[in-house]
């Protein structure tokens, strides 16, 4: 054969190893291949859970998050999708990655976790990156995480509001609050919603002689590209055997969910699904340093949570992180420091949903206890 021909086969070769190698999922729409074969970690499955190696000050605004989504593409292409789910204003990618074993290819569940929907609150974008990496440097050596993304599909959304995180402002680019673009008792001047759009001068109004602002939250729902990204996102995973929803914000240190006290509200909710969610809290109440939020007569705002409920009708919840001392607020100043503290409180949550996936589905009590590792929750900060 000749030597420049044979150099080229082999060539050829190397370089379509080195494709097949390396190939994660990140293009926009790409599916597994369920035509591979089920191959089950052959590790001994009894490690305990390790934590990431993350440092406190290490934040991640839009393009460190991106970063580290490719990242976890490139080390970790049988667990990881990255897509784009939609533009921001400023047209940035809104990025969503999905962890889950593609070489698992039993009935498997879905869930999604977002935040950074408003873009001075970086701890809710961060909490969805540190539970990634948490699953995927456990998997293969734990046996609950490997379980776990076995039979789920794990969604996150890390950054909602990419040009509101870059500019460490609460709303998007036109100076609206994506969290109360939804249809879902959308523009009620009682519950302090402002419906005009981006020409509006002012992003909130201060009510004389109320307890609260108008904020101004878009002419019409889903007239920002960021909720509609997230809208789209719920609609697909209705097919997938959507099961919850958790969105990240801060910093009134709670946890919550839909109520059927909202006045006006435009969808039903039974005792018997008010009672999953209160168990759900209670859980929250009694493991974490979190509060629990009680059912109280409010008037709606068009929140992702109440849509997802009302849309996809799965238990949906909201987890604002960090406390009063770190409050934001609707201009930049905000507290950000203690990360890894942080991440290890918003954990417990995280795994406790998770592990309870197939109960909430159907709509059953979670009553399954998350194993944890040691230290985890920390207690809280003095």
């Amino acid at each position: 054969m000749d030597k420049k021909l044979s150099q080229s086969i082999v060539i050829f070769i190397c370089g379509f190893l080195l494709v097949a190698m390396f190939s994660g999922c990140i293009n926009k729409g790409q599916k597994p291949d369920k035509s591979k074969e089920t191959l089950l970690p052959k590790v001994k499955l009894d490690q305990p859970s390790i934590l990431p190696d993350w440092i406190d000050g290490e934040y991640h605004d839009y393009f460190a998050t991106k970063a580290k989504l490719i990242d976890f593409n490139d080390k970790f292409p049988d667990l990881v999708c990255v897509t784009s789910i939609g533009k921001s204003i400023l047209n940035k990618d809104i990025f969503c990655i999905r962890i889950t074993n593609e070489n698992n290819n039993s009935k498997k569940y879905s869930c999604l976790y977002d935040g950074c929907v408003h873009g001075n609150e970086w701890e809710g974008g961060e909490a969805c990156l540190y539970f990634a990496e948490y699953l995927l440097v456990n998997f293969g050596k734990n046996e609950t995480i490997t379980n776990l993304l076995n039979k789920s599909e794990v969604y996150f959304v890390p950054i909602v509001n990419p040009d509101g995180r870059q500019k460490d402002e609460r709303h998007n680019h036109y100076g609206i609050d994506t969290n109360r673009n939804y249809d879902v008792n959308f523009g009620d001047i009682k519950g302090g919603s402002l419906p005009v759009g981006r020409w509006f001068p002012f992003k909130w109004m201060w009510v004389p002689f109320s307890p609260y602002w108008l904020v101004k939250v878009g002419r019409h729902p889903f007239s920002e590209p960021e909720s509609r990204a997230i809208r789209d996102l719920m609609k697909e995973l209705k097919n997938h055997d959507f099961s919850f929803y958790l969105t990240l914000h801060t910093a009134t240190h709670c946890f919550s969910s839909p109520s059927d006290n909202i006045i006006n509200s435009e969808y039903q909710i039974t005792p018997e699904e008010v009672e999953i969610h209160n168990y759900a809290k209670s859980w929250v109440e009694n493991n974490t340093e979190y509060r629990a939020t009680r059912d109280h007569y409010q008037y709606g705002r068009g929140y992702s949570s109440h849509y997802c409920f009302k849309e996809c009708h799965i238990p949906s919840f909201c987890l604002e992180a960090l406390n009063a001392d770190y409050e934001p607020g609707y201009t930049p100043g905000g507290r950000h420091d203690h990360l890894v503290h942080w991440m290890n409180t918003t954990l417990p949550i995280f795994m406790y949903l998770l592990v309870n996936i197939e109960k909430l589905h159907n709509w059953e009590t979670p009553d399954i206890n998350p194993p944890l590792p040691e230290g985890v929750p920390p207690p809280p900060l003095k």
